[in-house]
């Protein structure tokens, strides 16, 4: 799966898109929504009104879209350290809940139209011809906006070019009910208008549920999961991945994963290691951040080892037993394994003769000295056959 940024798509280009196909979008309601409002009043149209109010909402809800992504594409800052971009998840989710409101409207006024059948007037036959050419601009509308969607992968111009493809089936909709009133069905107007407004509360409920799940911590699909353990996995020195986590970012995803490792390789080793998973998902996903934790051991069901000693009391045990002199002599690697502490001595060869009997004599005398840590389990002498040192020297 690619991201925005490898399929060429910069959070500017993203911005740019936006803006374009909103001010373009802008422009189409604000002439459709006094077309249909002026021309509706006096054409006796209460369906051919109902849409025109519904191209104000649409309008309203360009100028939601343009504030959100301004502010969704601003830096990180102090308050909020995972960046803007839940700005246009909330602005998704108002979206929603204004289709919700004008649905829920219109189906209010039509039904109140419906009760009193003969209050119900003629249209004019202009009113026809001004919900057919609404109807062909919203759907051009539509064919653009989600074009620039689709270029860019945002769920937020996604949404908006749907609220557009609905104005369109609604403009279907009033185009026929007005038709039908001009054929003598009188009803057939306003009961346009209630299938228009149950076609819009719909379409608001499902976008408004959507984007609250998605400020909800939703993770990404089953699918998006898999594809990533698999990147994860797939990262050398990594044997198994396992509490994978992920929420939604807005248009992106934050990752949490914990990866096992060999439990005895050294410190920066196990971070290099993180950092290659954790720079594999950002190149190869969605995703915004991806929290890498290194587990030595599979720490599912493992007994909790938070009574274990730390260096500085196992170094203060030898110190006081062997002398600060001696105890210098030897590095100390500690492995904190299955709920046990296991230690590593390596021998400086300059300080440690090779005879064999006197890493035996060490090996009693440290375990002695240790002895009373009940947590240590075992305890090794490791001495390199041959001390060397090569640093690169830059050119």
């Amino acid at each position: 799966m690619s991201t925005p940024a490898q399929a060429g798509v910069s959070p500017a280009d993203r911005h740019a898109a936006a803006k374009r196909s909103t001010l373009v979008s802008v422009a189409v309601n604000v002439v459709l929504s006094t077309l249909q409002i002026v021309l509706g009043f006096f054409a006796h149209s209460q369906s051919l009104i109902a849409d025109g109010f519904h191209s104000l909402s649409d309008l309203l809800a360009d100028f939601v879209v343009l504030a959100a992504n301004r502010v969704s594409h601003e830096a990180a800052d102090a308050n909020h350290p995972y960046g803007h971009a839940r700005f246009e998840t909330a602005a998704s989710m108002l979206l929603g809940l204004l289709l919700l409101i004008v649905g829920i409207g219109m189906l209010w006024s039509a039904g109140m139209k419906m009760t009193n059948p003969e209050l119900i007037p003629t249209v004019h036959p202009v009113a026809l011809w001004v919900a057919l050419l609404t109807l062909l601009c919203k759907e051009g509308l539509f064919r653009y906006m989600l074009r620039v969607a689709e270029s860019v992968k945002s769920s937020m111009l996604v949404a908006n070019a749907w609220h557009a493809r609905s104005d369109a089936a609604s403009s279907l909709v009033v185009a026929v009910g007005i038709g039908g009133n001009l054929m003598g069905y009188r009803f057939l107007d306003p009961l346009a208008a209630a299938l228009v407004g149950f076609m819009i509360g719909r379409s608001g409920w499902k976008f408004a549920w959507s984007a609250l799940s998605d400020l909800m911590d939703r993770g990404l699909s089953d699918h998006e999961v898999d594809e990533i353990r698999q990147t994860l996995a797939a990262t050398p020195g990594v044997r198994n991945v396992h509490d994978l986590r992920t929420r939604h970012m807005g248009d992106y995803a934050l990752v949490d994963a914990h990866l096992l490792v060999d439990g005895r390789i050294s410190v920066s080793e196990g971070h290099y290691i993180a950092a290659t998973a954790r720079r594999r998902v950002l190149q190869h996903h969605r995703a915004l951040d991806v929290l890498v934790h290194i587990d030595p051991e599979d720490d599912e069901g493992e007994r909790n080892a938070y009574d274990l000693p730390f260096r500085e009391a196992v170094m203060q045990r030898l110190r006081d037993s062997l002398g600060d002199s001696e105890a210098g002599g030897f590095e100390i690697q500690l492995h904190y394994l299955g709920g046990w502490l296991d230690l590593d001595i390596v021998l400086d060869d300059r300080l440690t003769a090779p005879d064999p009997a006197a890493c035996e004599q060490l090996l009693a005398r440290l375990k002695a000295a240790l002895g009373e840590l009940a947590q240590i389990r075992d305890i090794r002498i490791l001495r390199p056959a041959c001390a060397m040192h090569h640093e690169r020297a830059d050119d």
